[in-house]
């Protein structure tokens, strides 16, 4: 049984330590743990981690955010993997920094990436890992904000939350959506 796990990030350097860059940066903990490395192909680079009997395809599309929905269409296509296991992992700033939300469907809450997906898939029930990465910044100011590096305070929590991330994502391909969420959500 494969599964999907998408981060949604942007390619280049000057993006690597960015808050819109949590799913880079969780799926870069995930396959370091596992100790599987990224290959780069077509639209993004991937990585598989055996888990029980199930095969996780990690991809970091190199599509850039706005286009994410390019990138998870060919992966879904080409590995047959349908939308019940698919995992896209995004940054909110919605949710205090921190914290982690799973959800089986939602709107883009105004995420470009999500908004390019359900353009691409034609409706939001697909499962998402939301990131918060908080709201801390003055009116007009959003996308300097999710484009800025972390704060010193915030890249030293990084490790542990990409961690607890990285136990969802197993959760999640092992017990399904449902019970993950119950057991992980407002934690």
């Amino acid at each position: 049984m494969k599964y999907l796990i998408v981060g949604l990030g942007n390619i280049g350097p000057e993006y690597h330590n960015t808050r819109h860059n949590i799913g880079f940066t969780i799926l870069d903990a995930f396959a370091n743990a596992s100790n599987v490395f990224f290959a780069d192909k077509r639209y993004g680079f991937t990585a598989e981690v055996k888990l029980k009997g199930r095969t996780l395809l990690l991809l970091k599309p190199s599509t850039f955010m706005n286009l994410s929905g390019n990138a998870l269409r060919y992966w879904m296509q080409k590995e047959k993997i349908p939308i019940e296991r698919v995992l896209i992992i995004v940054d909110d700033i919605a949710l205090p920094f921190g914290t982690l939300r799973l959800k089986p469907k939602g709107s883009d809450a105004g995420h470009n990436g999500l908004k390019h997906i359900q353009e691409i898939l034609g409706h939001s029930n697909y499962n998402r890992l939301r990131f918060g990465i908080g709201n801390d910044f003055p009116k007009g100011a959003q996308v300097h904000y999710v484009l800025s590096e972390w704060s010193e305070e915030e890249a030293a929590k990084i490790p542990e939350r990409a961690e607890q991330a990285g136990e969802i994502i197993k959760s999640f391909c092992l017990a399904g959506v449902e019970h993950t969420m119950n057991a992980y959500n407002n934690k």
